[in-house]
């Protein structure tokens, strides 16, 4: 799974952003199932990335209710 980019997010209406959010909860909960069955072998790294971008989306959503806009600054 590819990093969700903040620009990108921040560009989505709030419905993409549930629609999208909506996807990577269900392919969360899917691969912990699959983990737990023992299923999961090389995709174990998977699960972090999947969490961490489900984090983004929130964040980008949370961003948007209250109305702050931000820009990712990146120091040397």
């Amino acid at each position: 799974m590819k990093k969700l980019k903040e620009k990108e997010l921040l560009n989505l209406s709030a419905e993409e952003l549930d629609k999208r959010l909506l996807e990577l909860r269900n392919e969360y909960s899917r691969l912990r199932a699959m983990a737990a069955r023992g299923a999961l072998k090389k995709e174990t790294g998977t699960i972090k990335s999947v969490r961490r971008n489900i984090a983004r989306l929130e964040t980008a959503k949370r961003l948007k209710q209250i109305g702050v806009s931000y820009e990712v600054k990146k120091e040397a």
